[in-house]
C-alpha cells in the first residue's frame, strides 16, 4: 500500500501530502496509508506517528465531527494557529509583535448548535460525524459548558414534535443570565397547534426564550448577556462569542489598542460585546447592520447608568462605510467584521487618519488583506494577539493594534459628538 508523508495542515486542520493527498487526523512529519479516493485519503492509518500526537480526550472523536484537532498536542496546536495568522501576514510582507496565544478551556463553549432527529424509538441529538450528515450523540463531550449538556434532551424534546421523519433540525443552544436560550431552525411550519405545543414545552423545560425559525415561541425570563455593566437581551441566534474567556480575551486586547481615547466608534457592533464596555470610559459610536441587534445594544444602555454617550446607528457598512468626515471627531475606531473582512471600510479609515484602529478578525487572508490598506496608509501594526476560543478546531480568531505615525493632525481634533 501506497505511504504518504504529512507535509503540513491545512486551512480546515486536515494533514497535507504532496499531490496534494488530504488526510484527516493527521500531523506534520507523520507517514500514513490508506486507500485514496480523489484527492482524499479514507481509512487513513498511521505508520509513523509524530511526536505531537497526544490521546484524544474526547470519546467521540473519532466519529464527531465537532473537533478536529484534538489528535495533536496543545502546544502544537497552538503554534499552528499563530503561524496561520504570521503567514497571512508575511504574504503581505508585513511584521509584527505577536503575543502568547489565549486559548480557552476544555468544557467552555456556552453555544452549540445542535443536529436533532426523530427516530423509530423517539428521538436523538448530538452532532454530526466527521463528513457525513449521520448524527452522532456526544453524552461525554469535552467542548461544551456542563450547564449547556442539558441543551441536548431539549433538542430530543424539539424532535419529537418539530422534525419530520426526513430532516435534522438544527437547534442552538446558548447559556445566559436565566437559562437556556434555544433557537431551532429547519424545523416544521409553525402552526397553531405547533405553537401551543412549544409554548407549553417552553414552560416546562424551564427555557429563559424558544424560538422557531426566527419567531419567538415564549419568553418566560429574559435571556441576558452581560457586556461591561450592562445586561443586554440579544435577538434569537445572534452573533455571541463562543466562550467568556474568549470575549474576555479579545476585550482586553481591544482596551489596549484604543488606549485612553475620549470618542470610539465600534463597527460591526453586535450587540455591543466592545461597545458597552467601552462606554463606561468613553463616548461611543456603534454601528451594526442589523437592526435587532443595534437595537438590543441601545436598550441595554439605555437601561443601564453611569455610562457615557453612546450613538447606535443600523447601517449596512459594507454599502455604506463610515466616511472620514464622521470619524474626524472620533479617537479610536474598532473593527469587528464577518469573515470577509471590511475591506470599503477600512479605505475610508485610511483617508481619515484615526489615530487609533482595534481590529478583530476571525479570517486571517482577509484581516491580512485589510492590514496591508492601513500599513501602506502610514499605520503601523503595533501587535498581534491570537486567541483559540474554537478550542481543537482550525478556525482562528485574532485582535489586533494599529496606530499612525504622528496621529491625526490637530485641526481635526474637534467636539466629539
Amino acid at each position: 500500500m501506497t505511504e504518504y508523508n504529512i507535509i503540513r495542515l491545512g486551512q480546515h486542520g486536515d494533514g497535507i501530502a504532496q499531490g496534494p493527498v488530504f488526510a484527516p487526523i493527521t500531523l506534520p512529519g507523520e507517514v500514513v496509508t490508506g486507500a485514496l479516493e480523489g484527492q482524499n485519503l479514507k481509512d487513513v492509518r498511521i505508520v509513523t506517528p509524530s511526536s505531537d500526537r497526544v490521546a484524544p480526550p474526547c470519546r467521540h472523536f473519532k466519529s464527531c465531527g465537532g473537533c478536529s484537532l484534538q489528535h495533536a498536542a496543545d502546544d502544537f496546536v497552538a503554534d499552528w494557529k499563530v503561524s496561520i495568522v504570521r503567514g497571512a501576514l508575511d504574504a503581505h510582507g508585513i511584521e509584527t509583535d505577536f503575543r502568547p496565544i489565549q486559548t480557552s478551556p476544555a468544557k467552555s463553549r456556552r453555544r452549540a448548535t445542535f443536529a436533532a432527529k426523530r427516530t423509530k424509538k423517539g428521538a436523538m441529538a448530538g452532532f454530526y460525524s466527521r463528513g457525513s450528515d449521520t448524527v452522532i450523540e456526544i453524552p461525554d463531550c469535552q467542548l461544551i459548558h456542563p450547564e449547556l449538556m442539558s441543551g441536548l434532551d431539549v433538542a430530543k424534546e424539539m424532535a419529537m414534535v418539530g422534525a419530520s421523519r426526513k430532516a435534522a433540525l438544527a437547534v442552538t443552544v446558548t447559556l445566559t443570565s436565566n437559562g437556556l436560550d434555544v433557537a431551532v431552525a429547519q424545523g416544521k411550519p409553525l402552526d397553531g397547534p405547533l405553537r401551543q405545543i412549544l409554548a407549553e414545552l417552553c414552560d416546562r423545560l424551564k427555557l429563559a426564550r424558544l424560538s422557531w425559525d426566527g419567531d419567538v415561541i415564549g419568553t418566560r425570563l429574559p435571556p441576558l448577556q452581560r457586556f461591561g455593566k450592562a445586561d443586554v437581551v440579544p435577538p434569537p441566534g445572534a452573533f455571541l462569542q463562543a466562550t467568556k474567556h474568549g470575549e474576555a480575551a479579545l476585550l482586553a486586547a481591544v482596551k489596549e489598542a484604543v488606549g485612553d481615547a475620549g470618542s470610539v466608534a465600534d463597527l460591526f457592533a453586535g450587540c455591543g460585546t466592545f461597545a458597552l464596555p467601552l462606554s463606561q470610559n468613553a463616548r461611543v459610536f456603534a454601528v451594526e447592520g442589523d437592526a435587532a441587534m443595534t437595537n438590543a445594544l441601545d436598550q441595554g444602555w439605555r437601561k443601564t447608568k453611569g455610562l457615557k454617550p453612546l450613538k447606535a446607528e443600523a447601517r449596512d457598512l459594507y454599502r455604506r462605510p463610515i466616511l472620514p468626515d464622521e470619524m474626524r471627531d472620533l479617537d479610536a475606531v474598532v473593527l469587528d467584521p464577518p469573515r470577509a473582512g471590511a475591506e470599503r471600510q477600512v479605505a475610508e479609515i485610511c483617508t481619515s487618519h484615526v489615530p487609533r484602529v482595534a481590529y478583530v478578525s476571525c479570517n486571517p487572508v482577509s484581516f491580512a488583506r485589510d492590514a496591508q490598506m492601513l500599513v501602506q496608509a502610514g499605520y503601523s501594526l503595533d501587535w498581534v494577539q491570537v486567541v483559540d476560543q474554537f478550542r481543537w478546531a482550525a478556525h482562528v480568531e485574532l485582535a489586533a493594534c494599529f496606530t499612525i505615525s504622528g496621529g491625526r493632525p490637530p485641526e481635526l481634533n474637534l467636539t466629539a459628538f
